[in-house]
């Protein structure tokens, strides 16, 4: 549904739009501080008054820092509503001369569908050519979050609830912008009646069967009665909490020093510590892997097993999209495993670099001579990537016999969670390169001879490994 802001405002409302000068001027000052000229910002737009009024101002103060704005509309196709709202957002974004990408999303039905959704948005936030996504929460969504998160049982830093800034953790060189924390929804509200603005209107924000519209509607009206100043109050809370917490990631890196790697965590460092150390150690390793934070419960049982399984058993720890995993004494973030693909098989054409989505990750061919693979010896028959099948064999070393995969993995230390996602390279029936393993004996570049060498990059998360082919 369509509502025009002017008609649905009282005057008081509009009063306080009107005189709303001082939070846009602090708005703008709080991009400036974070954004330098220049830059690439991509509104989050879902068509609600908070992101409405955003975009009006953005499109008002953009060129005063010369930055490039433009905006994604997510569609979770959740609301029969929902192709509406993605029209409403392109008229919006035409009249104003913005650049809009609409992204539709499959939200998988659970347990929350909340949780859901707000992943598959950030997903595709992390796709957009911007280095800051812009969003519209504020003042009264901080207070209902640090409540939630309160009522979840989260931790200091879950509790520390929205900052204005912070690097994605999946994608580092894109940061995330709250320039309206300070901001209250009736300051939101009084804009837009003031500058006629038009929104849309989710109607599942009226459903209290979500905890966080139970809260908005029904408790958050009884809170102000009683302590008008909440908002503020929970807000300075949750900045002490924040505080809180970098000092907490300070000791966990204290703690994890020599132990902590970009994709792993040795396990040894937890065995030493005290429990609540333990613990937040475990937490700085799962954030900075881009993991859904696990509750306390999860929490003490992903701990627990990993410090007490048998040394070959398999610990894997459900972190919703992705799982906790050890092996050989680390602990890694990876997806949850996906069902063998034996069927994959793509060609290489002399690609330089190949995105394989299938198997999560990118291959990069490096051409240098008499390094890596002997290019005119691959090219003599069709090359082709595939998935592993079960019984290949390779010579890596022209000193020792042939060996099967599944023994040169293990020798290599190759996670079993990711040996069907390896990509193996072949030329015609011949079996040349496995990532993680190396490359056949019989097709090694000699001295002078055009090369390539070819490098695997799995994207886990927020780690990204390299496995290369050995020189």
């Amino acid at each position: 549904m369509l509502l025009d802001a002017k008609p649905s405002m009282s005057k008081s409302v509009r009063k306080s739009g009107a005189a709303s000068d001082g939070w846009v001027r602090q708005a703008e000052q709080v991009l400036a501080s974070q954004v330098t000229r220049g830059a690439r910002l991509c509104l989050g737009l879902s068509g609600g008054v908070d992101s409405v009024v955003l975009l009006h101002l953005l499109f008002a103060i953009a060129p005063r820092h010369q930055w490039r704005v433009s905006a994604i509309h997510v569609n979770h196709q959740l609301s029969p509503n929902a192709s509406q709202w993605a029209r409403f957002c392109r008229q919006l974004c035409r009249e104003r001369g913005v650049p809009l990408r609409v992204v539709k999303v499959n939200v998988p039905r659970g347990d929350s569908i909340e949780a859901a959704a707000r992943m598959a948005r950030y997903a595709a936030y992390r796709k957009q050519p911007a280095e800051h996504v812009v969003l519209a929460q504020h003042q009264d969504d901080q207070a209902e979050t640090v409540l939630l998160q309160l009522l979840r049982g989260a931790g200091v830093k879950g509790l520390a609830a929205m900052p204005v800034a912070r690097e994605d953790a999946v994608r580092p060189a894109l940061r995330l912008l709250r320039p309206l924390l300070e901001v209250t929804r009736r300051d939101i509200e009084g804009y837009a009646a003031a500058h006629d603005l038009p929104w849309v209107e989710d109607d599942s924000n009226n459903d209290i069967y979500y905890l966080r519209n139970y809260l908005r509607q029904e408790i958050m009206p009884r809170l102000e009665a009683r302590v008008p100043a909440y908002r503020v109050t929970l807000s300075r809370a949750a900045g002490q909490l924040a505080e809180a917490a970098q000092l907490l990631d300070t000791l966990a890196l204290l703690d994890g020093a020599g132990a902590l790697t970009t994709s792993a965590l040795a396990v040894a460092a937890l065995k030493d510590l005290p429990e609540a150390r333990a613990r937040n150690l475990l937490r700085y390793f799962l954030a900075s892997q881009g993991a859904r934070m696990p509750d306390a419960r999860r929490l003490d049982e992903a701990l627990r097993q990993a410090l007490s399984a048998k040394v070959d058993a398999r610990v894997c720890i459900d972190l919703g999209d992705q799982a906790l995993r050890r092996h050989r004494g680390l602990l890694q973030v990876a997806p949850m495993q996906l069902p063998r693909d034996s069927s994959f098989m793509q060609p290489w054409r002399e690609e330089h670099r190949m995105v394989i989505p299938e198997l999560r990750g990118v291959l990069e061919m490096r051409r240098r001579r008499g390094a890596g693979i002997d290019l005119e010896k691959l090219l003599a028959k069709p090359v082709t990537l595939r998935t592993r099948r079960g019984g290949e064999k390779l010579q890596p070393d022209a000193a020792r016999p042939r060996r099967a995969i599944k023994d040169l993995f293990q020798m290599q230390g190759v996670p079993p969670w990711q040996r069907d996602r390896l990509p193996f390279l072949w030329s015609g029936e011949r079996l040349v390169w496995v990532a993680g393993v190396g490359i056949d004996c019989a097709f090694r570049a000699h001295a002078g001879v055009p090369g390539v060498t070819p490098y695997w990059v799995e994207r886990t998360g927020a780690a990204a490994k390299a496995r290369a082919a050995t020189p």
